[in-house]
């Protein structure tokens, strides 16, 4: 039976200081609600609605004036929930989307022109089958002609066999939530080392999100941060941050997503630093001609 999601947190701080102008909140989600967007009989978790009301709510509240929806596997490649959260959301929103490999081209046009600039690949155990190599493949030829970029998930343990795999591909990589390290395993790590040395190239980018999942000491996180602040020095103008919203598949600790925000004061404390990070990277990725 899949999980069932705990609810996001009800009434978040506000963040300690005020984001610059422009702000992307770039990894967050949209689920539902069900009676409207059925989950998929695939997904290994139920997660609560969380509806593009809440989340437009979610970024009022914290300073965020603009947004990349990702499409998570809870909908499968049912992207009608993300697509619908997009255009409500107008040209502020970018999306993610999960697509099989028959996927045609008046189909990917569709998702361009709703605002959708990428597509996600999964490799973590507790969201089902990896992603296959071969579909990759395929699709990435047929998303390189809208210049899309690919955005990868994966557990740490993956990264040392899928790291020749990635770099095959000729095309921009987005990974997410730093890799999934293990913060209480120090920077030297394999998986960290590894990740650094793909990051090397300069068609892979990282999110140095999802601290509150890495973290091994609990809130406020702060252990999982401290990898953030690293990527951040040693790759500023190839990094990106999110709240990850609502937060599927958290069953302890659930975030408060102002917290979250504060945690930029240690990830990216000097201004330009979080200039780069929550404006002008996800400007050349998302918004390149605004």
């Amino acid at each position: 039976m899949p999980k069932v999601a705990l609810p996001f947190h009800p009434n978040p701080k506000k963040p300690d200081f005020l984001l610059p102008t422009g702000a992307c909140d770039a990894h967050c989600h949209v689920f539902g609600p069900a009676a409207r967007f059925p989950f998929a009989s695939t997904s290994t978790y139920t997660p609560v609605d969380a509806p593009k009301e809440k989340l437009f709510e979610l970024h009022n509240h914290l300073g965020f004036d603009r947004s990349v929806i990702v499409q998570a596997s809870c909908h499968g490649t049912d992207n009608s929930a993300m697509v619908d959260a997009l255009i409500a959301g107008g040209s502020r929103y970018r999306g993610i989307a999960m697509v099989e490999r028959e996927v045609s081209e008046a189909e990917l046009q569709r998702l361009h022109d709703a605002g959708v600039r990428g597509v996600r690949f999964n490799f973590v155990t507790h969201l089902g089958a990896p992603a296959d190599y071969d579909a990759i493949r395929e699709i990435v030829e047929k998303i390189r002609p809208l210049g899309w970029h690919a955005v990868v998930h994966f557990d740490a343990f993956r990264l040392e066999e899928l790291a020749p795999f990635l770099r095959e591909l000729n095309l921009m990589l987005v990974i997410d939530h730093m890799g999934r390290v293990d913060a209480g395993a120090g920077p030297d790590q394999p998986a960290f080392r590894l990740l650094q040395e793909l990051l090397e190239d300069d068609r892979f980018w990282v999110k140095v999100s999802g601290s509150e999942r890495l973290s091994r000491t609990g809130p406020p996180f702060e252990d999982a941060a401290q990898y953030g602040r690293l990527l951040v020095e040693r790759f500023p103008d190839r990094v990106l941050w999110g709240t990850d919203w609502p937060h599927p598949n958290i069953y302890q600790n659930m975030p408060d997503d102002g917290a979250l925000v504060d945690l930029l004061q240690i990830i990216a404390p000097e201004p330009q630093r979080l200039q780069a990070l929550l404006v002008d990277n996800p400007t050349r990725l998302y918004w390149p001609a605004a």
